[in-house]
């Protein structure tokens, strides 16, 4: 893997673990990336000062000045030993709405991976992924990885969700994206990789025991088996540009429901890395993962790393309005 040259680690006091800058280290090593360390103070610059600015004897802008530079010198230490490997590193501290800023930087200064703990990790208590988590899986335009604690050094086994069709261009890309970190990683971390497609006869239920559009049972096996075929024929195109000459890969071709199947597969099978797509909607306010994904992120307690199709654009915006994010976020 060499796609990967600026990194964004987020170090904010919920999430940051040892696991997270280890695996930080070791991926801008072998890609020679620098690193961007980061946390963000929730409240905006002057807000601080307004809050503190009515207490007598009290210097406000002396108070926020004594806040920023406090988080400042926290990841001045936790950047020191990565600086000690011989990695360019910087600290930022942003103030505002942690998932706005982080994308904004993202924005700013073009970085091509966020890195973060999933928020609770620090003090062992986080099974699914909080809010800012999820807010920067849907937003960001880059990949973002949100990493669970893990006992291994190394991934054991990482898991890829694809759902392939070569006729929609912008879903192949996407997939082609997914394969193309899950076969990386998984041959740099020496990892079983398990490949799903799930798959499903649209309306099968409907035409199985609707009272008005039941078809004989025959008749829909003969339409189920004929998708289930369109399918592995889509899998095998998309599997035809990625060898396996180490014979690792296990290949999960699968019937159900997407947002069962998957975390299911997942605890089965142990994986510790889900990689998977989140799909940009357009035309629906606030709504810009799929429903999909988004089902399958509220159920899994693995670490993931999600990309989005080429293209993509946040609706974070540089000049955009705070309020109107906040509104935003609300509402999704």
């Amino acid at each position: 893997m060499n796609r990967f040259k600026n990194i964004l680690l987020v170090c904010d006091e919920g999430s940051v673990h040892e696991e997270l800058i280890g695996r930080a280290v070791w991926l801008a090593k072998a890609n020679g990336a620098t690193i961007t360390v980061v946390d963000v103070i929730q409240a905006a610059p002057g807000e601080l000062a307004r809050l503190f600015s009515a207490l007598p004897g009290v210097s406000a802008h002396d108070v926020e000045h004594e806040v920023v530079d406090f988080h400042r010198m926290r990841l001045v230490k936790l950047a020191a030993p990565i600086k000690s490997e011989g990695i360019a590193t910087t600290e930022i501290v942003l103030q505002g709405i942690p998932f706005v800023e982080i994308i904004r930087k993202v924005l700013r200064d073009k970085h091509d991976l966020v890195m973060k703990g999933a928020a609770g990790e620090a003090e062992g208590r986080s099974l699914f992924f909080a809010s800012t988590d999820l807010h920067l899986m849907r937003k960001c335009p880059c990949p973002v990885w949100i990493m669970k604690r893990s006992r291994r050094r190394k991934y054991a086994r990482i898991l890829a969700a694809v759902d392939p069709d070569p006729t929609d261009a912008r879903r192949d890309s996407l997939n082609r994206l997914i394969m193309d970190l899950a076969t990386s990683l998984s041959r740099m971390e020496g990892s079983e990789l398990h490949l799903t497609h799930v798959w499903n006869l649209e309306g099968e239920e409907t035409l199985r025991h609707s009272g008005f559009a039941k078809m004989a049972e025959s008749e829909v096996d003969i339409l189920a088996a004929a998708q289930r075929r369109r399918s592995e024929a889509q899998l095998e195109e998309l599997l035809s540009h990625y060898p396996d000459p180490d014979g690792r890969r296990q290949v999960h071709l699968l019937q159900g429901a997407a947002r069962e199947v998957i975390p299911r597969l997942a605890d089965k099978k142990r994986v510790e890395l889900i990689v998977m797509g989140t799909v940009g909607r357009t035309g629906i306010s606030g709504l810009i993962i799929g429903n999909t994904a988004e089902a399958i992120l509220n159920q899994v307690k693995h670490s993931v790393l999600a990309v989005k199709p080429p293209g993509f654009e946040t609706p974070v915006r540089l000049d955009a309005a705070v309020d109107r994010l906040e509104a935003d976020a609300e509402a999704v």
